[in-house]
């Protein structure tokens, strides 16, 4: 097991469980003493945790802190393939779309590779270098440029004047929290921004968020929830979070959560990997 994916393990314990112990992370992950002590360093390095005698407690996320692009990449990875698959499905050859940073609208752009005469603007780096070494020929990409973000995502003036330039059918929205009262949110300031820019490209704005985002609150708000045309999100969301968002948003729609085989993942993987 990579050190991404025993970071994602820790991290989904500590949320169900508040606090992990090292001596059980050790049977579970089938890893040394020494391995389980140096990823709660680097867990608590990040802001995620903070060390104890013995093990580990949450520290709750502040509405600054931002994981990197790997991290957040590895975290509901199942829920997140499945809400890509579904809002792929809407791309349909020759349109324009725009996509934003985040591990989920990654995803989304994956599954964009093989659309033809796709046209993508984004401001993520993963996503522009997925299609650019993975994609068609016949689609074009534009990245937007700006300052980079620890999620991998370029931001600030000279993004904001690119996206104000371009109009598309869809934009695809990632977002750090969702909040009935704060709306999508981000702990970047210029993310938010940057983001806004980007849904002013035009077109549906689809929202791609997986349930554990619900309650979360950024320090800056994106956009309120009834400017969303669709959420799509996981069926790991709560009731009254389902309410809300139904009440709110033009539509919901619940990703079934399961992942695809795992042939057909390493088939797209391997197609599209990043200098493939």
């Amino acid at each position: 097991m990579l050190a991404p994916q025993r970071h994602a393990y820790i991290l989904e314990r500590l949320r169900a469980d508040g606090a992990v112990r090292v001596s059980d992370l050790m049977r579970q992950l089938a890893v040394s003493d020494m391995t389980v002590r140096r990823d709660l360093e680097a867990l608590e390095a990040q802001g995620h945790l903070v060390k104890v005698h013995g093990g580990a407690t949450l520290l709750r996320e502040s509405a600054l802190h931002e994981p990197g692009f790997d991290t957040k990449r590895t975290l509901e990875h199942d829920s997140k393939l499945a809400i890509a698959r579904v809002a792929a499905s809407m791309v349909e050859p020759g349109m324009a779309v725009a996509i934003s940073a985040g591990s989920t609208t990654y995803e989304v752009s994956r599954r964009l590779a093989e659309v033809p005469r796709l046209t993508v603007v984004t401001n993520s780096v993963p996503a522009a270098e997925v299609l650019y070494h993975g994609g068609r020929n016949d689609q074009t990409i534009i990245l937007s440029g700006g300052v980079r973000t620890p999620s991998n995502a370029l931001v600030g003036p000279f993004a904001v004047g690119a996206l104000r330039a371009v109009n598309v059918d869809l934009v695809f929205l990632g977002v750090h929290g969702i909040h009935e009262r704060a709306g999508f949110t981000t702990p970047n300031m210029l993310e938010a921004e940057t983001d806004q820019a980007l849904i002013e490209t035009g077109g549906r704005l689809v929202v791609t968020s997986d349930h554990t985002k619900w309650g979360i609150t950024g320090v800056s708000t994106i956009a309120r929830l009834e400017r969303a045309d669709v959420v799509i999100s996981d069926s790991g969301l709560d009731l009254e979070a389902r309410a809300i968002l139904e009440e709110r948003v033009g539509e919901l729609i619940l990703a079934d959560g399961v992942a695809e085989p795992s042939a057909a993942v390493a088939e797209r993987e391997q197609s599209v990997a990043v200098g493939a």
